[in-house]
């Protein structure tokens, strides 16, 4: 199962905003997450459209399962 780690946050637009990182360490904890969205804030790392980052909505592990049909 492959698991994604999303962070969401709101530009100066106010348009929520994505930011994904495929396989995240095991057992990351919320407090390291909560640090992380700070840091991408504070660095101003991901420009968007709608300006820079300026605030966390929130952020979720998601656990995607693929399941071949047809092919190898």
């Amino acid at each position: 199962m492959a698991k994604t780690l999303v962070m969401t946050f709101l530009n100066e637009a106010g348009e929520e905003v994505n930011v994904r990182v495929n396989y995240p360490k095991e057992n990351i904890t919320a407090q390291e997450v909560d640090s992380l969205m700070s840091l991408i804030i504070q660095k101003n790392i991901f420009p968007t459209t709608g300006g820079d980052l300026v605030e966390k909505v929130g952020a979720q592990i998601v656990e995607t399962t693929t399941t071949t049909i047809v092919g190898s």
